[in-house]
């Protein structure tokens, strides 16, 4: 099959699902697709170019979603709901990528037309919802930030070691505040919850 640009793109990002940021590289990337290495650089100049691309594809992913979403809501003045989709679309998106938190991070240095789509409508709206010119990108950053910091959490494979219930009492004791919020295993109403106490912190600034 016909090497191109967005078969590249395809087999980046499936082995960066496997191999990570800082491992992957243009030969894995040539091996997945039978080629060789050399082939690639024609459509890809090198590593960075390709994160780039892959970069870009997760966040125009996460645009679309939430053009979809933002047209679909009943009151499109409601700057709250407007946010809190934006939000939702984007933690979606980059979950449907393994790693897709990491590569969002890095996508606004990058400059993107994906992410600086996503930050330019996100201004937009903290802007309608009457956030001051010189409190916007703060805003912005904070909630993109956090959106992408939830997710990183999320795809974390770190294990979760095993504590004996004399162990888990003695933290709860010490610890009573963390060990309530840390027992809270709905992600989905947690994220909403976290949303909404930044629409709160947003609606402070007008």
């Amino acid at each position: 099959m016909k090497l191109t640009k967005d078969r590249i793109v395809d087999a980046g990002m499936a082995t960066f699902a496997e191999v990570g940021y800082h491992d992957l590289s243009m030969r894995q990337v040539a091996d997945r697709l039978g080629a060789q290495a050399g082939s690639l650089y024609y459509h890809v100049a090198n590593k960075r170019v390709l994160l780039q691309l892959m970069a870009d594809r997760v966040a125009q992913q996460a645009y679309d979603a939430g053009t979809e979403a933002l047209a679909a809501l009943p009151d499109p003045g409601d700057w709250r709901a407007s946010i809190a989709a934006q939000a939702a679309t984007l933690r979606s998106s980059i979950r449907a990528h393994p790693g897709g938190a990491m590569l969002l991070a890095e996508s606004p240095k990058t400059l993107s037309n994906g992410a600086l789509s996503l930050m330019e409508r996100l201004l937009h709206t903290l802007a309608d919802a009457g956030v001051p010119a010189a409190r916007l990108g703060v805003a912005a950053d904070t909630l993109l930030s956090h959106v992408t910091g939830f997710v990183l959490q999320e795809q974390s494979s770190s294990i979760v070691p095993e504590i004996t219930p004399a162990r888990f009492a003695e933290l709860q004791d010490r610890f009573p505040l963390t060990l309530a919020s840390v027992g809270d295993r709905d992600e989905d109403a947690k994220f909403t919850r976290s949303v909404a106490l930044l629409c709160e912190a947003f609606a402070e600034l007008r």
